[in-house]
C-alpha cells in the first residue's frame, strides 16, 4: 500500500422490500462504520472492530466473504477498505468513545440507495453502488421476522 493510511469498514445492508445502508453522521459527513487499522492488525478484524465499537452491532452475516472494495486516496493519502455485510437484526446504538468522551457520531440512519446517494460523498459513491449490486444479486426479499 505504499505509504498510504488505511482505514476498514463495513457496508452494514439490511433488507427490505429493498436494501437498506447504515450510514453514521459525524457533523455534517455521512459515511459506513470505519476507522483505522492498527499496527499489525488483519483489515477485516479492524473492520469488525471499528462496527462493534461506532454502532454496537455485532451479529454481522458476512454472506459475501471477505470481498471488499476500497476508495482512491483522499486526504493525506488514507485508503478506506469496506467489507459488506448483513445486520439482519440488533439495534443500533452510538455508544460513547472514551478517548473522546463523546459518542464519534451524532446520528445514524438506515437509507436506500437513493437517499444514501445523496447523503455520500462522491468518493464513497462506487462502495455504495458496489454494495447494491451485491446485495440486490442475492436477493432483497424482506427478512422472514420483518426485522426493519
Amino acid at each position: 500500500m505504499n505509504n498510504s493510511i488505511l482505514s476498514a469498514g463495513i457496508v452494514i445492508v439490511r433488507r427490505h422490500p429493498t436494501p437498506r445502508f447504515l450510514l453514521l453522521r459525524a457533523y455534517r459527513y455521512w459515511d459506513f462504520p470505519k476507522g483505522l487499522v492498527e499496527p499489525g492488525e488483519d483489515p477485516w478484524r479492524a473492520a469488525q472492530r471499528e462496527v462493534q465499537e461506532e454502532t454496537g452491532l455485532t451479529d454481522l452475516n458476512f454472506r459475501w466473504g471477505k470481498e471488499y472494495r476500497e476508495t482512491p486516496p483522499y486526504g493525506a493519502g488514507k485508503i478506506a477498505r469496506y467489507y459488506l455485510a448483513e445486520a439482519p437484526e440488533g439495534e443500533v446504538s452510538l455508544p460513547v468513545n472514551p478517548a473522546l468522551g463523546r459518542p464519534e457520531h451524532h446520528e445514524f440512519r438506515w437509507a436506500s440507495f437513493d437517499t444514501a446517494q445523496t447523503l455520500l460523498a462522491p468518493r464513497l459513491r462506487p462502495i455504495l453502488a458496489w454494495a447494491q449490486q451485491r446485495a440486490l444479486a442475492l436477493g432483497a426479499e424482506p427478512p422472514e421476522e420483518g426485522i426493519c
